[in-house]
């Protein structure tokens, strides 16, 4: 079905409806994957575990970037075409409606497996034993995970601490406001702030990349052309910059703190935005493009040795268990509406200021380099939302979350 070719509205309907039931699974799966870390992980290491699986996706960026090298190489030359300005009907060739399509059905493989393994693991055992209340199923759970006999305590004592249960308080409390409130205003606001600079420059680096001239201009290229030339061209930022941001993210974030972190992340986001915008003519001329790039480069490795890894290890940190899931699921969906903000924003600012350059069906815009400088600035609004995002380095979740504490009257 995925190669039956039907009309453009049918096939972009047909796209929304099955992206949205993606982002379903997936928005589900961020805050499970992060907390199931968080509960099986010791607080000495607890940090790098969980930036370990979020820094998985590096590898799955390079994978979908290699893949879509060699469709579209394959393609490019198996059904050569003549460049846009050449031909612009001829520069599509009809067999490269596949190409999309095949790139498309290559991401199920991930899917069906991660279902598969989400199917095979066991509730947490902090969520069993202190929100299901079954200290015996949370041991089994706990030997069934680690293949070593674990013996559940008595029933007197729920809590890690040996005490008594502390009165439990909802989300849409008083209670909850009181300690988590401002903590969750910074894991949102500073996700989002992420998301909108983050999403805006990943979603948009070939037009980056073209107005610099580091990649041909479209015109000058078949469909199947640039599609290649832009993978390759993303794959490159990702192997040397996205990836490795990842990973020394996972080797720190231990000694350093997540905070410490976040705060490096965003300031250096910040200056390299402004490095690249304020003098952005200058990175136009021959010669220079290349500079751009490696400072463009720059400003992934600092998202993901920064916020892009800690935004998503604070929240499955520093809430109480039966709500920790729903508040990581609140701060990533705070972030997802960045990137909405940031890809659409983008996509309009980053149009020249002469409405007769700008793109199709476009108003003018304040052209890139001024959308660099709104970059810029989110990141820095980023720096300063941090203050509210509480250190958790070296302490145990139960520490964080406070639930031992009395209740305010």
């Amino acid at each position: 079905m995925v190669f039956i070719h039907i009309p453009t509205w049918e096939t972009l309907a047909t796209l929304c409806f099955f992206r949205f039931w993606l982002g379903f699974g997936i928005g589900g799966d961020y805050p499970l994957s992060a907390t199931i870390m968080s509960e099986y992980a010791s607080k000495s290491n607890r940090g790098a575990f969980i930036a370990a699986v979020f820094a998985m996706q590096g590898f799955g960026i390079l994978t979908g970037g290699a893949v879509a090298m060699l469709v579209s190489a394959a393609f490019d030359r198996a059904y050569k075409a003549p460049s846009y300005e050449a031909d612009p009907i001829a520069s599509t060739a009809p067999q490269a409606d596949y190409v999309w399509r095949i790139i498309l059905m290559a991401g199920a493989l991930p899917a069906v497996l991660t279902w598969y393994w989400r199917a095979k693991m066991p509730e947490t055992a902090r969520y069993t034993a202190l929100v299901a209340k079954n200290a015996e199923k949370a041991a089994a759970d706990m030997s069934k995970v680690l293949q070593e006999d674990i013996e559940a305590t008595e029933r007197a004592e729920p809590n890690a601490l040996g005490k008594s249960s502390p009165p439990l308080f909802g989300l849409f409390t008083k209670e909850f406001a009181r300690r988590h409130g401002l903590h969750l205003v910074g894991t949102c606001s500073t996700w989002f702030l992420l998301d909108v600079a983050y999403y805006s420059q990943n979603l948009f680096q070939k037009d980056i990349f073209s107005a610099v001239g580091w990649i041909p201009p479209a015109r000058t290229m078949s469909a199947t052309r640039e599609v290649f030339k832009i993978s390759r061209a993303q794959t490159l930022i990702a192997l040397l910059s996205t990836v490795p941001g990842y990973w020394v993210t996972v080797a720190t974030i231990d000694r350093l703190g997540r905070f410490a972190i976040q705060m490096i992340g965003f300031t250096m986001m910040t200056i390299f935005m402004f490095a690249l915008a304020i003098p952005y003519a200058h990175w136009s001329m021959p010669g220079q493009q290349i500079w751009f790039v490696v400072l463009y480069a720059f400003t992934f490795f600092f998202a993901n040795f920064g916020p892009n890894a800690t935004t998503f290890v604070v929240p499955a940190e520093i809430f109480p268990a039966r709500l920790r899931s729903t508040c990581h699921g609140i701060s990533a969906a705070s972030g997802k509406l960045g990137a909405i903000v940031g890809s659409f924003g983008f996509l309009y600012l980053a149009q020249p200021r002469d409405r007769s350059k700008a793109d199709a069906g476009y108003p003018a815009g304040i052209g890139v380099r001024n959308s660099l400088i709104v970059l810029a600035v989110v990141n820095f609004l980023g720096i300063v939302f941090t203050l509210l995002v509480p250190e958790s380095k070296g302490k145990s979740l139960e520490e964080l979350s406070r639930d031992n504490e009395e209740t305010a009257q």
